[in-house]
């Protein structure tokens, strides 16, 4: 069994200013290395906070983004992570979540359900599948932000991880959400999770602000909130322990008894029920009261 030290940036993103943003990242993994991390995951689009204006933002797949990432990962002998919008032949840019290991090895996920409560859906492809990463041999599901309310995502590859990172851009209005639902996900799937979030002000489609508070969270695979971050750009560190998930699904063994179930779309009520409205209660029934 394999440990994995891990660490969620919760950073104050600059609004579309990626060099602002990069020289965060420069900044904040050498921080995390130098605390022992070896997987570093920044916040969702972490060069340029969630906009929608993807003219602006969105890069090549081996881009200025993705390149820096690998220039950290190699300087630094860490795993770095991190969403940014990344453009395709033919079609809407991806929102892709990043991993880069020291030796060059990478992996992708394009986020599966773009939020079309902020218009999301319009300017960003969805992913077609989820992906699991093997770092430094502890199995990590990846999932980006609105990835978090659709269990079935995470119930998928949960037999198949020891935990799940989740970057995120995920406002202050809906923060109690947001704590509810990794702790869910570790809890269904006895894995840890780890979500990040980012602080700061970003901006919504019609330029107004949009606050947001952190919370970023590690949760364990019993659901306990192990490593936690308040509203202001920090570090959340914190261990991977694939012998406790192992343990832990080994002596509450609830995955195996999962079901797909087929649901029944077509049953029919029966209208010609009658119900009698003539039933009498007796009043005059004494209650003992010993």
């Amino acid at each position: 069994m394999t440990t994995l030290h891990i660490a969620g940036v919760q950073a104050d993103l600059a609004w579309q200013d990626r060099d602002v943003n990069h020289a965060m990242a420069r900044l904040e993994v050498a921080r995390a290395r130098a605390a022992g991390a070896r997987l570093v995951v920044l916040p969702e689009m972490w060069p340029s906070g969630f906009s929608m204006d993807t003219a602006v933002t969105a890069q090549a797949p081996d881009g200025p983004s993705a390149s820096l990432m690998a220039d950290l990962a190699a300087e630094h002998d860490v795993w770095v992570a991190g969403s940014f919008a990344c453009l395709q032949d033919g079609g809407l840019p991806t929102n892709r979540l990043l991993v880069v290991g020291p030796d060059g090895a990478a992996v992708h996920y394009d986020k599966v359900h773009p939020f079309s409560y902020a218009g999301e859906h319009d300017h960003f492809a969805a992913g077609r599948r989820g992906v699991v990463a093997e770092v430094d041999g502890v199995r990590v599901g990846l999932a980006v932000c609105y990835d978090l309310r659709f269990a079935n995502l995470f119930w998928d590859m949960g037999p198949s991880v020891d935990a799940f990172v989740v970057p995120a851009n995920w406002p202050c209005a809906r923060r109690a959400h947001w704590r509810a639902l990794l702790v869910a996900r570790a809890i269904e799937n006895q894995a840890y999770v780890l979500g990040v979030n980012r602080v700061g002000v970003g901006r919504r489609l019609d330029g107004s602000d949009l606050d947001y508070c952190g919370d970023s969270l590690l949760v364990d695979p019993l659901g306990e909130v192990v490593a936690s971050a308040a509203g202001r750009a920090n570090l959340v560190l914190g261990v991977i322990d694939s012998a406790e998930v192992a343990d832990v699904r080994a002596r509450l063994p609830f995955l195996p008894d999962r079901r797909d179930v087929e649901v029944r779309k077509d049953v029919q009520v029966d209208k010609d029920v009658q119900v009698d409205k003539d039933v009498q209660v007796d009043k005059d029934v004494e209650v003992d009261p010993a």
